[in-house]
């Protein structure tokens, strides 16, 4: 009898592979585990609407987890593996419980990236929602919140921070912020709003160590200045969830090393997600990882079909967004391939920077403004990224010329 379909991690991924595993018509068992204690939710939220709640906020579910019982899907809830023993294919579980598995998806996301500094049981980290509530304790009108790093999830905390009236320092390494992924004169587009909001922002200085001090905490950079806080969250990127993979026996570069079809060295096991790097064919085979939710999304429904037989090649464009304030972004492709940029002025705040390539394809987009000013485009040029376009810098460049003309051309 065939054991059916095992998933384990029960993040956007996961939820995504078990619903669409029955979408594609799979009418064998499907098994989702998960480690938390909630049925599976999204993590966009946890930095945003889950911050700024007035109320207890709800676990943010996705949509199609809450469907389990009527698509036959098994979830269990609270649930560790603590090893895959491929010869036998089988999950042993830290209850002492074994679950068999005929295919096997490893969906196991990423963890927040810890920092080794004196004095470090004293920061916070957003990953679960768990974390979120625990977190939003310390959002409270007229506490000091200092956050460490100033990507993404750094200053979606800041922003949810000020809208609940902390006061919010910034403070990045790097020379600027958002280093990874996104051109200087974006990051500089949102720096100038996060100080028009009130943040303060520190650029080129590192974490020392951290020092508890009057109810508080003291946070000593490496310049040898100081920021006082009455909390401290570190939000310095993530590391992949590889542990048990790993000690499986499988591949592991920079996640868990898969191949076009997000299959591992062993064939009746994939992985997809945040915890896993894969090549990626716009980009000469090129190996990323990737933590976004459209990814998780994409690479969930991929696996399903790839775990019933599919054989074309993963070959999404990479997409990412943020909402900071009023202020949206989007990216679309992967910036550093990039080695011209062009600047298309949607007016109203908006921009759009095209990436090519030395040949001139276009190999990603960025933009940002206001809600509502840069998707419709950014969708346009996702799909130009994805046939492999090279447009006229000219026309790329001019508001009057449709992006539409550009892909019918």
């Amino acid at each position: 009898m065939d054991a059916g379909i095992v998933i384990v991690g029960a993040g956007e991924t996961g939820a995504r592979a078990a619903a669409a595993l029955r979408e594609n018509g799979f009418d064998g068992a499907v098994t989702l585990i998960g480690d938390e204690e909630h049925k599976p939710y999204e993590r966009p939220p946890l930095s945003k609407a889950v911050m700024q709640a007035d109320d207890h906020p709800p676990v943010p579910h996705i949509a199609h987890a809450l469907r389990f019982d009527e698509l036959e899907i098994a979830h269990d809830v609270g649930q560790r593996v603590t090893a895959i023993a491929r010869g036998e294919r089988l999950l042993r579980l830290a209850d002492g419980s074994t679950v068999p598995y005929g295919r096997l998806l490893i969906a196991t996301g990423a963890k927040p990236r810890r920092l080794a500094v004196p004095g470090g049981d004293a920061l916070l980290y957003l990953r679960t929602f768990a974390d979120a509530l625990v977190l939003r304790q310390h959002l409270v009108p007229g506490r000091r919140l200092a956050i460490i790093g100033g990507g993404f999830i750094g200053l979606e905390i800041a922003a949810s921070a000020r809208q609940r009236g902390c006061a919010v320092t910034v403070i990045e390494a790097a020379p600027r912020i958002l280093m990874r992924g996104v051109p200087a004169e974006i990051a500089d587009i949102v720096a100038a709003k996060h100080r028009g909001e009130g943040v303060t922002l520190m650029t080129g200085t590192g974490l020392d160590r951290l020092e508890k001090r009057d109810g508080g905490v003291a946070v000593i950079l490496a310049d040898g200045s100081e920021v006082l806080a009455d909390g401290v969250v570190a939000g310095v990127g993530a590391v992949p969830e590889t542990a048990l993979a790993e000690a499986a026996g499988l591949a592991i570069d920079n996640g868990v090393a898969v191949d076009a079809h997000l299959r591992t060295l062993d064939e009746s096991i994939f992985a997809a997600g945040d915890c896993c790097s894969f090549p990626h064919p716009l980009y000469g085979g090129r190996r990323i990882r990737l933590e976004a939710w459209r990814n998780a999304q994409d690479q969930g429904a991929y696996a399903a079909k790839a775990m019933m037989g599919a054989t074309e090649e993963y070959a999404a464009v990479p997409w990412f967004w943020s909402d900071q304030y009023d202020l949206h972004l989007q990216v679309a492709g992967l910036v550093d391939e990039g080695r011209r940029m062009v600047t298309r002025d949607q007016g109203e705040g908006a921009r759009i920077f095209f990436h090519l390539d030395d040949a001139g394809r276009l190999v990603a987009a960025s933009g940002v403004g206001p809600i509502g000013r840069v998707s419709r485009d950014m969708k346009l040029a996702e799909m130009l990224i994805a046939r492999r376009a090279y447009p006229d810098p000219a026309a790329l460049a001019a508001p009057a010329t449709k992006l539409k003309a550009l892909l019918s051309a």
